[in-house]
């Protein structure tokens, strides 16, 4: 199950997860997004759900988990996405930090995440196996964009009690940490920053690329293959931990 599975690193991830054979559900708010993205899942060999709900409203997420567990009879892996997305190169300073800007990141990407991993545990548990994967941000590793640090943190935090608390029971619960990533959003990104530079998209590429250690923009599809082998058995001493997933943040020492 994808939590925000219509577009973008949660599409790509729906897709990685179907090619291995998995029976994927896609959850979003936008009927429409999530109607096409269904139906570009439909070739691969599982089966496909595709729900709309509304990850910051509870009797939607368990209505949502309920859905799954009734169609298919639990829930194996749960993958969490749905949020807006960071704005590369948006900075907001103290003046301008409000209030509810920060409600709203945490309702939506700390509660949400929440939310989702409390419904779908309990059928975990009773299976005996499971893997809850929320999908973050490197903005937890450095300063710039205060809402984009705390919510992105809160997930780590979140992340790593869950894991004490269902490693026992056979769960792992991981966090990915991706950065500037290639999705459809951030082509329109770059073309309008292109625009308004007088410059080619290329030349904006490689100033993002430039940003990491490998110098080449991190894909969707890049992180999804991350998530797929965690969402694996394979990944089975990897629990509670922050895996980052942007070509490398050069500098620091992470350990």
């Amino acid at each position: 199950m994808i939590a925000g599975g219509s577009r973008g690193i949660g599409l790509a991830i729906a897709h990685a997860l179907a090619a291995e054979g998995a029976d994927v559900a896609i959850v979003a708010r936008d009927q429409a997004t999530l109607d096409a993205a269904r139906d570009g899942l439909v070739g691969h060999a599982g089966r496909v759900l595709a729900i709309s709900a509304d990850t910051t409203d509870d009797a939607a997420v368990v209505a949502m988990i309920e859905q799954v567990v009734a169609e298919w009879g639990g829930v194996d892996i749960l993958v969490n996405t749905a949020a807006e997305a960071a704005k590369p190169g948006a900075k907001k300073t103290l003046a301008e930090l409000t209030d509810d800007g920060l409600r709203n990141e945490i309702e939506t990407k700390v509660l949400g995440y929440l939310r989702t991993a409390r419904a779908a545990a309990p059928y975990m548990i009773e299976n005996g196996w499971g893997r809850i994967i929320n999908v973050a941000g490197l903005a937890a590793r450095s300063t710039g964009s205060t809402w984009g640090t705390v919510r992105n943190v809160s997930v780590s935090a979140i992340t790593k009690n869950l894991a004490d608390e269902l490693g026992p029971h056979g769960i792992n619960v991981v966090v990915v940490h991706p950065s500037v990533t290639v999705t459809e959003r951030l082509h329109g990104i770059i073309a309008a920053q292109a625009e308004a530079e007088g410059v080619t998209a290329p030349e904006i590429e490689e100033r993002y690329a430039a940003g990491n250690s490998v110098h080449k923009l991190i894909t969707a599809e890049n992180v999804a293959d991350i998530v797929t082998f965690l969402a694996s058995p394979r990944s089975i001493a990897i629990n509670g931990d922050a895996i980052a997933a942007g070509g490398g943040i050069p500098g620091p020492i992470y350990y």
